[in-house]
């Protein structure tokens, strides 16, 4: 029974010693303790960089549309915008470089006081565009002698943005880069970039000109529409994370 207590007496006594040893004692062993990792964790800054290029408004686009009233859906109401479109694609291939297409056609009615039915109004489109400006310019100017004119938009077309698009991201990505090497420069430490991105899609300042139909309507029957092309605005943001080392 001695033996038995002593050897009993000897394990509590070596749990006790290995509890009281201090943590130094002990290997390194992984990452380290936590205190060790948040000594080692590099500071990090997020920020980001913009630019914008101006793109030629390049592409025009209209929509001008035929409308008559009648007592019916169809009959001369119907024969009338029929015929006003017809003559208006003949008259389009005076332009070969306006592209035409078929719009919406819409018939509905029109009450009166006493909420009866009393006509049909119908409505037919076309959609015009091109890259040449001046030639929708004087297609929709002998168009307004029998056409109506819903509006008139000017754009860059997609390969003239998406070659501004590429110029604002490079200019963007040098101007993250630049805004990097000052905030770390201020701190006496160079960087690393952690990651870097494209925040959202690039966006298109409305520089490119709608013209309403009230202004268009002053314009004289059978002569040219007056139209400025201009520029819009293509904007890029690229953000990111750098890290500074020591």
């Amino acid at each position: 029974m001695l033996r038995h207590h002593s050897s009993i007496s000897f394990h509590r006594a070596l749990a006790l010693l290995v509890l009281l040893l201090p943590l130094s004692a002990w290997p390194a062993q992984g990452t380290g303790s936590p205190a060790a990792c948040a000594e080692r964790r590099a500071t990090q800054i997020e920020l980001s960089g913009e630019a914008s290029v101006m793109a030629a408004n390049d592409l025009a686009q209209a929509t001008v549309f035929a409308e008559a009233v009648g007592s019916t859906p169809g009959g001369a109401a119907a024969k009338e915008v029929n015929k006003k479109i017809e003559a208006a694609l003949a008259l389009a291939k005076k332009y070969p470089k306006v592209a035409v297409r078929s719009g919406g056609v819409s018939t509905y009615r029109e009450y009166g006081s006493k909420i009866s039915a009393k006509s049909w109004r119908i409505r037919s489109q076309l959609f015009l565009e091109t890259r040449d400006v001046e030639a929708l310019s004087a297609l929709v100017g002998e168009l307004q002698e029998t056409l109506g004119v819903d509006d008139l938009r000017l754009r860059p077309a997609a390969e003239t943005r998406i070659k501004a698009e590429n110029e604002a991201t490079l200019k963007a990505m040098a101007a993250f880069r630049e805004r990097a090497t000052l905030m770390a420069g201020a701190m006496g430490k160079s960087f690393r970039i952690v990651y870097m991105s494209l925040n959202g899609q690039p966006s298109m300042v409305a520089i490119e000109r709608n013209m309403p139909v009230a202004r268009m309507a002053m314009s004289a029957l059978e002569s040219p529409m007056p139209v400025e092309a201009g520029e819009s605005q293509i904007r890029v943001t690229i953000g990111g994370t750098i890290e500074l080392l020591d």
